[in-house]
């Protein structure tokens, strides 16, 4: 029996068709026959199990690849957030406050699963695998560059002692000077590492575009035009922001290496070649997203207040 309510969505089907000059009918027909969806079609189970190729037969490596997988597809997620703010036709407090809350649950859920990073694999296993994989580093998540560049003015991801000078640059020139291309040089010599090379030569022509992109809309721009008491409301989500991504999560990333990588340079090269000890502190770097919802006292102490 056709319901009242099934006719006029019969109805509304055969507008949609003729509106795209297609037959309805022949739709129909398809979904007579498609098969029903399942769960592992849906999330293309099968192939997401088998993205793993280790590079050695030895068992933690699986632990490492799988860790990063899945630190990789929050920074997808936390980059659809920001898109979603950035590109608002009519920015509220409200989206703001959406989306924020949705970064802040992806990066505090990978805050707090990085132990398995730091005491879930085999010490002797890491350092076994790990030098197999060189000059591969975790520094070459071109996502995460991405999730810095959005989130803030370009000038504030240069070491803090040239900022003044850079102000009012050329976005090309910006990002020559940004800090983590100093994050990976040679202990001994102080060159670019291959690390750096194949990064810069893979992401830098994409970063640039995307500076470009966001210079007039990034999110520290975007929370300054809404109207100040809905800035306000924002403050308390924004620094868990700033904090999750410029304190906790580098510095989970510093227990990790000063476990496996504590040693001499001349006995272990530090990950993928890059320079770890100086470039990973969150003082050393002193970046913010958003300096002005800081206190001079907060910013002198940058890096102390991690889990406050």
């Amino acid at each position: 029996m056709v319901t009242t309510e099934i006719a006029e969505k019969i109805k509304r089907l055969e507008e949609k068709y003729a509106a795209m000059g297609q037959d309805m009918s022949s739709y129909l027909d398809g979904l007579i026959y498609a098969d029903f969806l399942t769960y592992w079609d849906y999330i293309q189970l099968d192939v997401l199990l088998n993205l793993q190729h280790p590079r050695t037969p030895i068992p933690d490596e699986n632990i490492f690849i799988i860790y990063h997988q899945i630190t990789e597809l929050y920074f997808k997620l936390t980059l659809q957030a920001i898109d979603q703010i950035c590109s608002a036709p009519e920015l509220t407090a409200t989206i703001f406050k959406t989306q924020i809350r949705r970064i802040n649950n992806y990066f505090r859920n990978l805050i707090n699963s990085f132990e398995i990073m730091v005491d879930g694999m085999d010490k002797d296993q890491f350092l076994q695998f790990r030098m197999a994989l060189l000059p591969a580093s975790g520094f070459q998540s071109g996502q995460f560059r991405k999730i810095e560049i959005c989130s803030t003015q370009l000038v504030n991801l240069v070491y803090e002692s040239q900022r003044e000078a850079l102000k009012g640059s050329e976005t090309g020139t910006i990002l020559e000077n940004i800090y983590w291309r100093s994050g990976a040089t040679e202990l001994a010599t102080g060159k670019k590492t291959l690390t750096l090379r194949q990064f810069e030569q893979k992401y830098m022509d994409e970063f640039l575009l995307l500076a470009t992109r966001y210079k007039p809309c990034n999110m520290q721009l975007r929370y300054k035009q809404l109207p100040a008491a809905e800035q306000e409301e924002l403050i308390p989500l924004l620094k868990e922001y700033d904090l999750n991504i410029n304190v906790r999560w580098p510095l989970m990333h510093y227990k990790s290496a000063v476990r496996y990588l504590n040693r001499k340079p001349e006995d272990i090269a530090a990950t993928g070649g890059t320079n770890w000890q100086q470039y990973l502190p969150p003082k050393h770097k002193r970046i913010v997203f958003f300096p002005e919802i800081w206190t001079e006292e907060e910013m002198s102490n940058w890096g102390k207040m991690a889990f406050e």
